[in-house]
């Protein structure tokens, strides 16, 4: 059977690719084994426009934020749910220093930071030492009804295999390839996590960054906004909340910690007022890099493999925004963010 592209993995990166080469008419297969824990869905599903200690705007939001609205709410028509919803993160801060850091860049950051309303009622819910900065507005993703969506979508049109890539059933070569019995112009590695030990991209800057999330149910909490103080409390799907996260650089293994599990819940019983139950413990392996910038592009030597990965923890806002334009690049030549485009590892991946 013949496909234009033939695209390994259905996470963000493998979701929006495809998407939008088949809405350009291009003939797509996804080849994608479905895993319970996948870097996709532990994640919490937040697009925070400032981050980070020194409460800076993460890089190009300004066009990443407006693109993530009207990408999700295009999908979300087309899947039939409501995929993004505008919210607010209330910060409570831990520390008199974070305190004074948010207040200091109010006046230079009034697009995103203010102060919330009637601080003291949110005492009736948590413990807090000090004040409360907010950070509006935020976006949050419904991930899993976008994936579970995206993948139906996929096997109606005959356009999914859903089994595990094996490179023993691949051919390259230089105008084609071939899996098994099936086709292709290209095929694009959106792989995550596994694609640090992909045989064509490997020598890029991959960094190991393992993540874990609590599920808990808070049935008495408010869901319309985001709780922040060091962990974050975001409302999940199934009216559950996830709680999280980590980033830990060196790991042995990609299971749940029990010291993650008893330190998110101390935390809890000092920080929420509120009766709470742990009802699950999710670890997963993120795609990150050295440089926080996606991958994406052709191979410089063999121009039938592409890549589409490499989100790290801003997956939600990147993979939208330059899957558009990848395709936009892969159908019709156009020039890619020089910061995204691995021909900035030409002569690495030229070895």
């Amino acid at each position: 059977m013949q496909f234009d592209y033939i695209i390994v993995g259905q996470g963000l990166c493998g979701t929006f690719l495809s998407w939008n080469l088949m809405k350009a008419g291009k003939k797509v297969l996804v080849i994608d084994e479905a895993q319970p824990s996948t870097s996709t869905k532990v994640a919490s599903g937040v697009i925070n426009p400032v981050t980070g200690r020194r409460i800076v705007r993460t890089w190009e939001i300004e066009k990443l934020l407006p693109f993530a609205w009207n990408t999700y709410t295009e999908f979300g028509n087309e899947l039939g749910v409501s995929l993004v919803s505008k919210c607010n993160i209330l910060n409570f801060h831990p520390t008199p220093q974070m305190e004074m850091a948010f207040r200091d860049r109010m006046p230079e950051e009034t697009e995103y930071l203010k102060l919330p309303e009637d601080q003291e009622s949110w005492r009736t819910y948590f413990n807090f030492p000090f004040s409360i900065g907010e950070i509006d507005p935020c976006l949050l993703i419904e991930l899993h009804g976008m994936l579970d969506g995206w993948r139906k979508k996929l096997k109606e049109s005959n356009a999914l295999l859903a089994a595990r890539f094996d490179w023993t059933e691949c051919q390259i070569e230089k105008d084609q390839v071939t899996y098994q019995d099936y086709l292709a112009q290209k095929i694009i590695f959106c792989e995550g996590a596994e694609g640090i030990d992909n045989r064509y991209f490997n020598l890029l800057p991959y960094s190991r960054n393992k993540g874990e999330a609590i599920i808990a149910s808070i049935p008495d909490l408010p869901r319309n906004h985001i709780y922040k103080q060091g962990l974050s409390l975001v409302p999940w799907h199934d009216g559950l909340w996830w709680i999280g996260s980590t980033h830990e650089w060196n790991f042995t293994d990609l299971m749940p910690s029990v010291e993650f599990r008893k330190n998110t819940q101390t935390q809890l019983y000092h920080w929420l007022k509120l009766p709470f139950e742990l009802v699950d413990h999710l670890a997963s392996e993120r795609p990150t890099n050295m440089e926080r910038r996606p991958f994406a592009g052709l191979h410089p030597i063999h121009s039938s493999v592409g890549l589409f990965n490499g989100m790290g923890t801003k997956g939600c806002s990147l993979a939208p925004y330059f899957a558009k334009q990848f395709a936009d690049f892969l159908i019709n030549q156009t020039p890619m963010e020089p910061l995204v485009d691995i021909d900035r590892f030409k002569k690495i991946l030229s070895r």
